[in-house]
Parts: structure tokens; sequence; C-alpha cells
């Protein structure tokens, strides 16, 4: 075992730079600035979870699409005008309806084709196979703006006619420089669409305030909010779910449940994204009878099999230990016509956490059978199985695997492999292993995902059963940065780490509070067992 990990340590030492691939197990979109939408795109509700359309395009049913005009703008060789599949088509006797256009651009988006839909749009526009209307310019507007800019963009608004320069086509002008992030510019739009008299859409409020998420910019929120109000646009229930995938992300439940009691105040109905949003962050803070409260209201407010709340119920009943349930919506997502890769990894993680190893291995090939094992995030999924169980022998054969594979390790990888020689006794290995994983760079995203915090205190517990204060110190901070000490299992960890090193140290609890931690009984506890430490 030592010989194999000694392995693992020196064939890692010549990198020191490698290309990160985040694993997230819930919410793979950290990232709010996923939930942006056009006005002209078909579901902005569904944005705030993270979608992946174009395999799920490629697995839909053909049949009729064959003599579809979409299919064939769709199956036109590389570099080749639109204009053919066009020409084909009323070759054929058929006449070119607004409806097929608008078919058309919504495969094309969701196949993330922007580049072909501009061209569909402008053919239209130039040939007028029927005359256009506000969304023929808007589709056209759109597409400018995502692939020239917002400079070309503003160019084509000029030069479309009066009578269709409306709120679509302002409200999409405002999208597309929030979308580039051009803040004042969209700002200056808006004012002058209060001046003409249109109505501001939510989707540029909910851009605005995405793109305001971050730390130092969070305190416009509150102003963006007032102006929401003050523009009388009606609440949604996406602007409500982005406000609470922020409080999420920063694990602050009571913030959390303040944006959720503001939601049920003004009476818009919470949708499946709620209740997932609600569901994850409660599992997270280990709010388990709370958790499950909202995956009844998951499963209750679902409509139809939807991947995305599928994927996220696999992980949720991962937490809530219901093998059943995790089982059955296992079943589900198998009967879907595409079964993405991610979710395997999710499963895989989800039968790991509720310790049924046998499974996650039968799912691990039935993956690398079906799919393919090509990512690092697919490796690292069982190698934090194994090494939660201290299987050690086993997540060093799957890492040289990896190596084989040519995936390369990244810090989550070598993360689970210390928990996993902390699980199996081997401390000093451990030490070798965090210390090579601390030497690649990780950027925030990945020191906020919930498998590098989960993993990290995971350690961190160890280490403080052991009554290495240092360590867990040293991990703390980590978890500081990324607000995860918000919950008071993380502060007790720590005090015990102080107890078993019978370290007296008082001002602990202070240092809770001050943190933003409430204290519970374990922790009062921790601290009248540390007294006995004190220095007469």
């Amino acid at each position: 075992m030592r010989v194999i990990l000694a392995f693992v340590l020196q064939e890692q030492r010549p990198f020191r730079a490698i290309r990160r691939t985040l694993s997230v197990s819930w919410f793979p979109p950290q990232n709010l600035r996923h939930i942006l939408t056009f006005c002209t795109e078909t579901s902005p509700d569904t944005a705030a979870i993270p979608a992946e359309t174009s395999s799920e395009s490629r697995k839909e049913s053909k049949e009729g699409q064959s003599k579809s005009l979409c299919c064939r703008i769709e199956k036109l060789p590389r570099g080749e005008s639109v204009a053919s599949a066009f020409q084909s088509w009323m070759g054929d006797g058929l006449p070119i309806h607004r409806g097929d256009i608008f078919h058309a651009i919504n495969r094309l988006r969701r196949l993330k084709s922007t580049k072909r839909a501009l061209e569909v749009m402008e053919w239209v526009i130039r040939e007028r196979p029927y005359r256009p209307k506000e969304l023929d310019y808007s589709y056209l507007l759109e597409f400018t703006i995502k692939l020239h800019g917002v400079s070309r963009g503003e160019m084509l608004f000029s030069r479309i006619p009066s009578e269709f320069q409306n709120e679509l086509l302002y409200n999409n002008l405002v999208l597309g420089c929030l979308e580039k992030g051009l803040i004042r510019l969209s700002l200056a739009y808006m004012k002058k669409m209060r001046e003409l008299g249109h109505p501001i859409s939510y989707l540029a409020f909910n851009r605005l305030i995405i793109l305001h998420s971050s730390p130092s910019r969070r305190k416009a929120i509150p102003k963006i909010l007032s102006q929401m109000k003050a523009d009388k646009v009606v609440p949604h229930v996406s602007t409500y779910n982005i406000l609470l995938k922020i409080e999420a992300n920063e694990h602050n439940i009571e913030g959390l449940m303040k944006v959720f009691g503001d939601m049920r105040r003004v009476m818009v109905e919470p949708n499946e994204i709620t209740y997932c949003i609600l569901a994850v962050a409660h599992a997270v803070a280990r709010l388990y009878t709370v958790c499950e409260a909202y995956v009844e209201a998951i499963e209750k407010s679902m409509t139809g099999d939807n991947w995305s709340t599928l994927d996220i119920l696999v992980i949720l009943y991962g937490y809530l230990n219901k093998e059943k349930e995790l089982e059955k919506t296992w079943d589900t997502i198998q009967q879907l016509p595409y079964v993405r890769g991610k979710s395997f990894v999710l499963a895989i993680e989800a039968f790991g956490k509720i310790g049924n190893l046998g499974r996650a291995e039968e799912l691990w090939m039935e993956m690398a059978s079906k799919k393919g094992v090509k990512s690092t995030e697919q490796f690292n999924s069982m190698i934090g199985v194994y090494c939660k169980k201290g299987l050690i022998t086993k997540a060093t054969g799957l890492y040289k695997d990896m190596e084989k594979s040519g995936c390369k390790p990244n810090a989550i990888t070598f993360r689970h492999l210390a928990l996993g020689c902390l699980k199996a006794r081997l401390v000093n290995e451990a030490m070798k292993t965090l210390e090579l994983g601390m030497q690649f760079s990780t950027c925030m995203k990945i020191r906020r995902s919930t498998p590098w915090l989960e993993t990290s205190l995971s350690i961190l517990e160890i280490f403080a059963e052991n009554g290495d204060v240092e360590n867990v110190e040293k991990l703390f901070e980590e978890l500081k940065q990324a607000n995860y000490t918000r919950y008071t299992f993380v502060y007790n960890a720590l005090i015990k780490g102080y107890v078993k090193a019978k370290i007296y140290e008082p001002n602990l609890l202070r240092r809770m509070i001050l943190g933003g931690c409430r204290p519970d009984s374990e922790s009062y506890s921790l601290m009248k067992l540390m007294e006995q430490f004190r220095s007469v």
C-alpha cells in the first residue's frame, strides 16, 4: 500500500500547473451567470438549474424531422450557406412559414449554434419569405450581439424600422449589454425605456442581480430590487430563485429563509427549482429533517421527468440515506431518451454516500462501458467513494488508471486521496498527499464546491480527533474563506480539536459568535469539557 502511494507522490512532482476540472455535487453551476436568458428564448424559468441540451437534442426522434426545414438546416455541412437549405425546401414546392423559422431558431439555440441561427435570421430579413415582425428582428438583434458584440447590435438596432423599435427590441438590447457585462450602457438604455414608456422585463433585473452577486457588489442588490418595484415590474419566481441561490452559495441559511419568506409574502408561487435550492442548501447544512420536507415538495411540484430535477433528487436521497428512493429515481433517469455522464457521476457519489459500495462500483462499470471514462470528474467520483471508506489501495489503483487514460488529476483528486490515507491510518502519506495537492493553484470556484468543502471537513475532523490543532486551524481558515464555517458543526470540530489536544482556549466561543455561527448544546458541552485544561 505504501509503495502504491509513493508511486502517486513521485509521479506528480513534475506537475505544477494543470487543467482543473471542477467537480460539484449540486447545481454544477455555482456560477449564476448560467441563468441568463434573452426575452426571445422560450423557457427562462428553467434556467436556474443548468441544462445540457446538445446531446439531448441529438437523441430526439428523427421521425418527421427528416422532412422539416429545421432538420435540413442542422444537416448542412460546416461552411455551407443556409441559402442551400432554403432553396432545397422551396425547390420541393414547400412554403416557408414563420413557425418553421421559429422552430429552427429554437433548435439552433439549444444546440448553441449561434452563427447558424444568425445566418437564418439574416436570410429571412434579406429574402423576406414572409413579412418580418418584431420577433424576427428581436432574434436578429439577439444573435448579432452574441456573435459580433454590442456595437454591431447598436448599429443594427438603429437600422431596424421604427415601428418595430418597441419594448421587445429594447429589452433584448439591454439583455445583450448585460450579457457582455456592460452595466452602465444597459442602465442608460433602461433609462431611455422609461422615458419612452416601454416596460422593462424582469429578465433585465435578473441579470443585474446576477452581475452584482459577488461579495464586493452585493450591497447594490437591494437598490436593484427597489428599482424593480419602482418600475412596477411584477415579481417573478426566477428572480427569487436567483436570490435564494446567492444565499445558498454563501451558506447563509437565515438569509435563505428570509428571501423565501419575502417570496411567500408577495404571493409568488415557488416552483420545483425553488424547492431544489432550498432542499440542497439544508442538506449541505446537515438539517436533514427540513431537507426532507423540501424533497417532498419537489416530488409534488415536479413537471414531468425533468432530468435536472431528477439529478438533484439523486443527490438529496444520497444525503438522506434513502436507498429505495434513490434506486427508484435512478431507474427513472435510465428510462429517459438520453442519460448524461454527469447523472452517472452523481449516482455513484450518492450510492457511495449511503454506504452501498457494491452499487457504486456497478454504476462505475456501467458508465465505463456505455459512456467511457474521459474526464477527471468521473474518476474523482469513484476515487472519492473509495477514500471515504478508507480503501486507499483501490483508490490509488484507480488513480493510476486515470493517468493511463490521459486525464490529469486536480486538487480535489489529491484531497480525496489524503482523506483515504487518513482513514487507512497512513498519517505520513496523508500529509505528503495533502501537501502535494496544495501545490496546485485552485480557483475560488473549486474551493467553494461541495466535494472540496465536505472532503476538507472530513480531513479536519480526523485531525481534530487526533488533537492536531495546527492542521485543524489551517483547514478551518480554508473553510472560512468559503463561508462554510457558518455551520455550527464546523466550529464544533474546531473546538473538539482543542479538547483532544488538552489545550484551554476560552475565546473559541466568542470567536464562533463573531464568525456568524450560533453555538448549540454540543458547543457548550465541549467548552465546559475544555475548562479542565485551564492552568491553575
